[in-house]
């Protein structure tokens, strides 16, 4: 499975941009889904993520109302609109996923997670 995530840019604070993460060889359908975002000289933190069936999600607290995590089974594709942009949210953003048994599934940490896409750098100006 290769995951390819996209739409990343620069844009001033308060802005918005909406992430994109698509799969090749393999459907994200069955897969629980997660973003995660490393800043320079930071850790790879969690930031969202997404059951199998989109029902369930969950966010990190510093982008809970400002982010949403949603996903088009029919297209494959996990998405992350990102609204009032702060320039700490500047970061590379990875999506990544996990074959899920469970709709409920939605796991935070990176070491849960099989597969990463390539990550795509969130610059956010002041």
């Amino acid at each position: 499975v290769q995951l390819q995530a996209f739409g990343g840019g620069l844009v001033q604070a308060g802005g918005s941009l909406r992430l994109s993460c698509a799969a090749s060889g393999r459907t994200l359908s069955s897969s629980a889904v997660g973003w995660f975002r490393q800043a320079p000289g930071k850790e790879r933190e969690f930031v969202a993520s997404i059951g199998k069936s989109g029902t369930v999600t969950k966010y990190e607290d510093s982008v809970k109302g400002r982010f949403t995590i949603s996903r088009d089974n029919a297209k494959g594709t996990v998405y992350l609109q990102m609204n009032s942009l702060k320039p700490d949210d500047t970061a590379v953003y990875y999506c990544a996923s996990r074959y899920s048994p469970s709709n409920r599934e939605v796991p935070t940490t990176p070491g849960r997670y099989a597969y990463w896409g390539q990550g795509t750098q969130v610059t956010v100006s002041s």
